[in-house]
């Protein structure tokens, strides 16, 4: 039986970390793509160091950079998306929203947005009460990007979970959580793909 080629496989894009070195919150995404592409899908990851290569959002540009072209790329070609933010001041960090603002892009698409798409969700911060408000508003801006945000979100108390270099979790509940994104958003990707499909 022949091996399927890679780069036909379905893909699922993650967005999320911090800048500065790779945090919590991007290990946690790593962690739910793993579990996507164990499901058979390709992924890319945009980490902290990706995101802070994106300039701050300006809709009148005339050009975009290739580091935003090459992330508008990326989401126009998924099938699903992960977005992990940590929880900052209650909400979701600069860098991830401002990721998701070049989504703007997409507005005269075909499929414009986060439309037909499932979005797994996952929010770090240092205390519980961060997590949920940051859920809360990765929820809402989903919603406003037309996806679809799968029914279960990862929300991770960095006081109590702790990762090693090897990107695992100190707690096999945070594991089980992360991993069932991963295999949600690729349970319903395939719809994404067929609603893809059908506008081409």
């Amino acid at each position: 039986m022949p091996t399927p080629d890679p780069a036909a496989l379905p893909l699922v894009v993650g967005i999320g970390g911090t800048i500065g070195g790779v945090s919590s919150t991007e290990r946690s995404l790593r962690i739910a793509l793993d579990a996507a592409a164990a499901q058979g899908f390709r992924t890319q990851l945009f980490g902290g160091a990706d995101m802070a290569r994106l300039p701050l959002y300006d809709p009148r540009a005339t050009s975009r950079t290739p580091e935003e072209q090459a992330f508008v790329a990326a989401v126009r070609a998924a099938s699903a998306v992960i977005i992990a933010s940590p929880g900052y001041h209650g909400s979701i960090s600069g860098v991830v929203k401002n990721a998701l603002d070049l989504l703007e892009e997409t507005a005269r698409d075909e499929r414009p947005y986060l439309s037909d798409m499932p979005v797994g969700l996952i929010a770090t911060a240092y205390g519980w009460q961060a997590t949920g408000s940051t859920i809360a508003a990765l929820r809402s801006i989903v919603h406003a990007l037309r996806g679809w945000p799968t029914p279960f979100a990862a929300a991770i108390n960095t006081q109590i979970t702790k990762f090693d270099e090897e990107g695992r979790a100190s707690d096999a509940a945070v594991m089980e959580q992360l991993s069932l994104i991963g295999r949600q958003v690729a349970r319903f990707a395939p719809l994404a793909a067929e609603a893809k499909r059908m506008q081409e």
